[in-house]
């Protein structure tokens, strides 16, 4: 049924494009100019039009990223970078103090308020977040309403290669989550975890999952002149999570049971809802992770901190955190209180910042770990 709708719209759309005149007068916004244009040797070209600015740069997550562009004859601005390194940068254009997204540029990502385009260089040979001729997995979204919090929501689910032809096999799942700001197809669409997934897992160095994305901000936007206290917000996306997306998850998806077929592992924010819903709920979770993490008080987590089962019941804690991170001693205090209530662990301290590459990074060192 599926494949009969998909083919009628796209006929019914050539039927469109094919049966106007052609002399017929086109109408609207002037062509789309050409941007980011990646040409020989990763230099990269970037382009706006803007008639009326008075000064407008691009400001790229790439190391000497920002370079002020120039208007030529037909008012598109222009500069040319590079070359620029292999990987998924972050970049956007300032346009008289305005931050944009670059409306020449389709890849955007996900975020409440999306002021950010995504630029990918691909790696020779590819890199793990590149695509590659590898077997793929599939992103499943779903919009259904939280009895929890009594309204609509998102949560993305992803499914392994082969998952479809297997309807026998039941999979280990990773709750997977992001950071402040983002949502449930941030980390797809700029993290890249499903080709990272399926590139591991042809490789064999991890094991085919199902990973749940869910949309971290349980409280409704706009409450609150500064959002509300973090606290709350992952007390009310715990609720979410253990009354509405895992019973629905794992009824809908051949998903095996038990702690230990769990994982539960996010990033700053994500990081910090992760690590305190993991180790209050070790019933539940036998894996948990944390990114950059805005780590939990000792307070949030004090039935880990003083269960002297707890090294039994976790398979493994994982850590990490960038050199150059502003969480940095956010986490080692974490780390230290760990290490006071005897709590085994893993740490690792990398170079990087609060930022995606440093996060796509993590995600590649800690699945392979997960359900072995």
């Amino acid at each position: 049924m599926k494949k009969l709708l998909f083919s009628t719209l796209f006929s019914l759309a050539l039927t469109s494009v094919f049966a106007q005149p052609t002399n017929a007068i086109r109408r609207g916004p002037p062509p789309m100019t050409l941007s980011p244009d990646i040409e020989a040797g990763r230099m990269v070209t970037f382009r706006l039009r803007a008639p009326r600015a008075q000064e407008v740069s691009v400001n790229g997550q790439w190391p000497n990223g920002r370079a002020a562009m120039s208007k030529d004859s037909n008012s598109v601005w222009s500069v040319t970078v590079g070359p620029v390194e292999p990987g998924v940068w972050e970049y956007s254009f300032q346009v008289d103090g305005l931050t944009m997204i670059d409306p020449g540029n389709s890849m955007i990502k996900p975020m409440r308020l999306p002021v950010t385009s995504i630029l990918q260089i691909r790696g020779e040979p590819p890199l793990l977040w590149d695509f590659q001729d590898v077997p793929h997995g599939t992103v499943h979204e779903h919009t259904y309403f939280s009895k929890s919090l009594g309204r609509m929501r998102a949560f993305d689910v992803y499914t392994p290669p082969n998952y479809e032809h297997e309807p026998d096999k039941k999979f280990p799942v990773l709750y997977l989550q992001h950071g402040s700001g983002d949502n449930q197809m941030t980390w797809t669409v700029h993290g890249k975890a499903n080709w990272i997934l399926d590139n591991l897992i042809a490789q064999g160095r991890a094991e085919p999952m199902i990973i749940v994305m869910m949309d971290g901000h349980a409280v409704r936007p706009g409450m609150g002149t500064n959002g509300p206290p973090l606290d709350q917000n992952t007390k009310l996306f715990e609720r979410d999570l253990l009354e509405d997306v895992m019973p629905f998850a794992e009824q809908e998806y051949r998903v095996k049971g038990g702690a230990a077929n769990r994982a539960i592992v996010g990033l700053s924010m994500g990081g910090g809802q992760s690590l305190t819903i993991g180790l209050n709920h070790p019933d539940l979770f036998a894996w948990i992770g944390g990114f950059s993490s805005a780590a939990p008080s000792d307070d949030a987590i004090a039935s880990a901190l003083n269960d002297p089962a707890i090294n039994q019941k976790l398979k493994l804690l994982w850590v990490g955190d960038g050199k150059d991170d502003f969480l940095r001693k956010r986490n080692e205090d974490f780390i230290a209180t760990l290490k006071a209530h005897n709590i085994q662990y893993q740490w690792h301290l990398s170079e990087g910042g609060h930022t995606w590459p440093v996060w796509r990074n993590y995600l590649i060192e800690l699945t392979p770990k997960l359900f072995r």
